[in-house]
């Protein structure tokens, strides 16, 4: 018998069995047990979610011949004709494939009939935003009032490509992706009967590679094993995987905050010699950078990180001592340089620059620090004796005493303000017969006294006050 891959058998056959979609088996359920079964169906979500088996498990509990509960028997010959995908009153159908107006013709010719066997003939369209507009017009009608003996099943990942026509005919379900937790649980279960010995930290590996697909997980799992046997380690996972490890950004994060720059250089270093992706370590960096900031931000994250308790406790501890302020402006290089890294040659250099401006930016001074320091100033100059000037981070308090402020009287103003213009006039006419004292203070008196007729501003101090002898 050829291998059956585990996403396939380890395939929900229940409602019990989802994973992650409580309240999709809730509301099927009751719909089952208070017979308000809708006669079309949409379920949207992203990949590996569960959408087509959703699909099968309700279509086996509208069949089954025991029809005893909400939940198909598994053991009657209707639903293992479902579960085998030969089933003849089930008819699924691959939207990406049968796109036109003939098929759907063709489909509406075929569930006129009554089903062979069981209660209902269930018509399942996979990847439905595939069909053409046409198609859709021409499956409105149908879809509307089908025969009392038909259920649609629809599945899509891109629901907004649906017309709303056909958006409105159907009971929609949403389908979450399905968080870390329970998909490194049912990996657990599923290495525990397969018994193969593997740790929780690969695991983890293997179900943040799944990014929120059960079936992902499965496929990237059956690629370990594939490489692994039945012993797996965790340095054979990142190799197989090509993900960075954990360790090495909690070191880099590290040597980050301690503003050393040496062991910067040198996980980078680390990074080109391990083969990593510079671009995917600064992004795998970034997310480790939001997830200290989220845990410095919010006491209690609950659903916003999708972590393990043991690396949970570990990021927790690492943010007790780091400032929100600092952490921003680090991501802030770090999306920076993951932006350049994508256009660059020489994506390390990019990548150590912005590590080594990350461990030496300079403190943040609080905004209201400052403020305060020059109130403490002007009441300092305004008494005209000593002032107190508050600490900033890391200073002491500390009197400074400065001079009082010494305003001339308008007289002494008015001389001093004069003073350059005199020693323009000094320098232009050097080479001159000087004018007399009298006719050079008529001069700058007139000059401080003409205005533009326009304007009303005075003229330039370039314009030759005394023309030459």
């Amino acid at each position: 018998m050829s291998y059956l891959v585990l996403a396939r058998k380890y395939r929900p056959q229940t409602f019990a069995d989802l994973v992650g979609q409580e309240q999709i088996s809730r509301a099927l359920t009751n719909a089952m047990t208070s017979g308000r079964i809708a006669h079309a169906f949409l379920f949207t979500g992203a990949r590996g979610v569960g959408k087509t088996s959703s699909a099968r498990i309700l279509a086996k509990a509208l069949n089954c011949e025991q029809g005893s509960g909400t939940e198909p028997c598994n053991v009657c010959p209707a639903c293992l004709e479902i579960t085998a995908g030969n089933a003849v009153d089930v008819l699924e159908i691959d939207g990406a494939s049968n796109t036109g107006v003939d098929d759907v013709r063709e489909l509406r010719d075929t569930i006129r009939y009554l089903p062979a066997r069981g209660r209902y003939k269930i018509v399942i369209i996979d990847e439905v935003h595939m069909l053409s507009t046409n198609a859709f017009n021409a499956l409105l009608k149908t879809l509307e009032e089908p025969p009392p003996h038909v259920k649609f099943i629809f599945a899509t990942t891109e629901p907004h490509k649906l017309p709303i026509t056909i958006l409105s005919r159907c009971q929609r379900y949403d389908f979450k992706r399905i968080p870390l937790k329970k998909i490194v649980a049912r990996l657990e279960e599923i290495v525990r009967h397969e018994k193969i010995s593997v740790t929780e930290s690969a695991l983890n590996v293997v179900a943040r590679k799944g990014d929120g697909s059960m079936r992902d997980a499965l496929s990237t799992l059956d690629q370990v094993l594939a490489f692994c046997g039945d012993n797996v380690l965790d340095e054979d996972v990142a190799s197989l995987l090509g993900v960075v490890d954990r360790r090495l950004l909690l070191e880099t994060s590290q040597a980050i905050f301690a503003r050393d720059a040496a062991g910067v250089l040198d996980a980078v270093r680390q990074v080109d010699s391990f083969g990593y992706s510079m671009r995917q370590f600064c992004q795998e960096l970034m997310e480790l950078f939001r997830v200290l900031a989220i845990l410095k931000a919010v006491k209690q994250p609950g659903e916003l990180l999708d972590l393990a308790d043991a690396e949970l406790a570990l990021l927790k501890q690492q943010a007790a001592p780091l400032t929100l302020d600092d952490l921003q402006r680090q991501i802030t290089l770090l999306i920076k340089a993951e932006s350049e890294m994508a256009l660059s040659s020489f994506p390390r250099l990019v990548l150590e620059m912005a590590l080594l401006r990350a461990a030496t930016l300079p403190p943040v001074i609080p905004i209201g620090d400052l403020l305060e320091r020059l109130k403490s100033l002007e009441r300092g100059v305004r008494s005209g004796g000593a002032s107190a000037v508050l600490p900033l981070a890391g200073e002491r308090l500390s009197v400074a005493s400065s001079p009082p402020l010494v305003v001339p009287p308008p007289a002494r103003r008015r001389r001093l303000l004069l003073r350059p213009r005199f020693q323009r006039l000094r320098r232009r006419h050097s080479r001159r017969p000087w004018p007399g004292a009298a006719t050079l203070g008529a001069a700058l008196w007139r000059t401080s006294r003409r205005r533009r007729p326009a304007s009303g501003r005075f003229w330039s101090t370039d314009t030759p006050l005394v023309s030459p002898r």
